[in-house]
């Protein structure tokens, strides 16, 4: 209801400012009409409130225009909502407002780099940057990151779009400090999600032929012996379908940074590695990095230390990683990285794969594909990720990525407005059900909400029933408890790595990533942070900390109990209620 009168409010504002307007010569009126009819559409606000709405930017841009403000440059990585910004909406924001925009794409490991590079010498190297919000721990406590709330108050007011909407944004839990303010504004939005093959899951002889060997139905595993099983089945009794290899798991793990994200995105978490809580566990989160008491200074990522990036729900998960790609992935996947792996499930031959993006989406709909039914509904579908033996209820149940506009603080004022300009255009009502529809990465709950979703929903596989879903926020982005994020994100992927080759065990791997994670902490704590550095606890004997009352959760004697699935259309009903499944 409280959303409903949002938008009435919303849409009586636009539309008094539409009369305000009157029958004006607008600058550049002309190009946004244009834009408008050829390109914003669908939109959840009508023409003329869309025109009142880009009036609002015209006006804004020319203010700056008048302070020099002529180009601005920005960056993000690169995945299909981003390029349709940098071609598309960036060119529509350079004729709508005469203000040019370079916007970069890059790799998200590239991206990280710079945006560290610019911290550590103060001089911002873009003038607005769509970075994780995975980065909230690292921007709250260095300081060098403008908090938008106090911007959109003071300096930025006159630069705020009237109709920003905060509170239709679904993913400004994630971009909020310790302190309750918003310091990033979300982008783009997808998950990680289990994924699978319903066809193949609806035959008749494959369901008869697993129920006689495990004793349970073949549907969407619950629990990763369930995922396990059905993996063996694929690859081991299935082996072929239509004369072609069929494999029961897909994953990647080229010694590459994607392969850091992998784990402290998605295995960590669904094993069961941290507390209990939403969106992070709390005090242990799902890297395994313990905060003290007043949930912000961190105190150790080892067990020694309270910490749980080596506790055996770590180990385990990353022996499971390990064994699955060996056994029941293609050959190739141990070689690839994240955007490699990516598209692999749509070219037909894997049955499932535990933890999927939904940002592949858009490129695993398009009509052609081994994976699309000839009426352009997909063979496929999504479903939550099955859980760990140590994971238990009212855990994170999953990532969910949400890139977000991140400014400098010191930075060129009128550069920054130009570039909070730009960040609000192409997250605009009139812009953003469009940049939804292309890229399939939702950020509005009116976006989401809309009757083009609704038409869309069929041909989408499970993505918007998933969004619509109060239960969509057990899928959470790393938390405030991680300080530095590019410090200590390419620990991971080395650490990984190693345990991939065979070089290291698992439990050796993950002795030395929480150890090195322990010793960058321990240099932040010398260093000083602005705000809530580390503050290291002292080593003690794991056996102290491991419990079964929180994490780091002790070793439980069986870390396979019998499989369990259930039925996509039980499950689809559960999300309608609220229930993760």
């Amino acid at each position: 209801m409280k959303l409903r009168l949002n938008a009435v409010a919303h849409a009586a504002a636009i539309t008094a400012a539409v009369l305000a307007y009157g029958q004006s010569a607008w600058a550049g009126e002309a190009e946004a009409k244009k834009w408008v009819d050829a390109e914003f559409q669908p939109s959840t606000l009508s023409k003329d409130q869309q025109m009142a709405e880009m009036k609002w930017f015209i006006d804004a841009a020319k203010k700056l225009q008048a302070k020099g403000v002529k180009e601005i440059s920005v960056v993000s990585e690169t995945i299909t909502t981003h390029e349709y910004e940098s071609k598309t909406l960036a060119k529509a924001f350079t004729e709508i407002t005469g203000i040019t925009v370079k916007h970069d794409l890059i790799q998200e490991g590239d991206v990280v780099e710079k945006l560290q590079t610019s911290m550590q010498s103060g001089k911002s190297i873009y003038d607005g940057w769509i970075s994780d919000s995975d980065l909230i721990g690292t921007h709250y406590r260095y300081g060098k990151i403008m908090n938008l709330t106090d911007y959109m108050a003071g300096k930025g007011k006159e630069w705020t779009n009237p109709g920003i909407d905060i509170k239709d944004f679904i993913g400004t839990s994630f971009t909020t400090g310790p302190d309750k303010k918003l310091y990033q504004l979300p982008d783009q939005q997808f998950a990680n999600l289990y994924w699978f093959r319903a066809d193949l899951f609806a035959r008749q002889d494959l369901k008869d032929k697993f129920k006689a060997k495990y004793g349970y139905d073949l549907g969407v595993p619950l629990n990763w012996s369930a995922y396990e099983d059905i993996a063996a089945f694929f690859s081991e009794d299935v082996k072929t379908i239509d004369g072609k290899p069929i494999y029961g798991h897909m994953d990647y793990g080229k010694k590459d940074p994607s392969l850091g994200w992998r784990f402290t995105d998605a295995w960590l978490s669904m094993a069961g590695t941290a507390d209990i809580g939403i969106p992070n566990g709390m005090p242990v989160d799902e890297w395994g990095i313990r905060v003290a008491a007043d949930k912000c200074t961190p105190v150790g990522a080892s067990v020694e230390r309270g910490g749980a990036t080596n506790s055996p729900a770590a180990v385990y998960a990353l022996t499971k990683y390990v064994d699955w790609m060996k056994k029941y992935a293609p050959k190739d996947a141990s070689g690839m990285t994240f955007g490699e792996a990516g598209p692999v499930p749509a070219q037909g031959q894997i049955a499932q794969q535990i933890f999927w993006y939904t940002a592949f989406t858009a490129d695993m709909t398009k009509p052609g594909l081994p994976v699309v039914n000839a009426d352009g509904t997909p063979k496929w579908r999504m479903a939550p990720g099955p859980n760990g033996p140590y994971w238990k209820q009212g855990m994170q149940n999953g990532y969910q990525d949400v890139g977000s506009w991140t400014f400098f603080s010191g930075h060129d004022e009128n550069k920054t407005a130009a570039a909070w300009l730009y960040a609000q255009f192409i997250t605009a009502k009139t812009t953003s059900l469009k940049k939804t529809i292309v890229g399939l990465t939702p950020i509005r709950e009116s976006d989401i909400q809309s009757k083009a979703m609704t038409d869309l929903a069929p041909k989408l596989g499970g993505l918007v029933e998933f969004y619509r879903s109060p239960a969509r926020v057990a899928w959470t982005p790393t938390g405030t408890n991680v300080p530095d994020y590019p410090k200590l994100a390419q620990l991971w992927w080395k650490n990984v790595a190693v345990a991939v080759t065979g070089e290291k065990t698992p439990q050796a791997a993950m002795d030395n990533l929480a150890n090195e994670m322990d010793d960058v902490m321990g240099r932040l704590e010398r260093a000083g942070m602005a705000v809530c550095p580390p503050k290291l606890n002292p080593k003690q004997d794991p056996s102290k900390w491991l419990s079964d009352k929180g994490a780091p959760w002790a070793k439980l004697a069986n870390e396979k109990p019998k499989g369990e699935t259930i039925g996509y259309n039980t499950l689809l009903t559960a999300w309608k209620n609220g229930k993760t499944r």
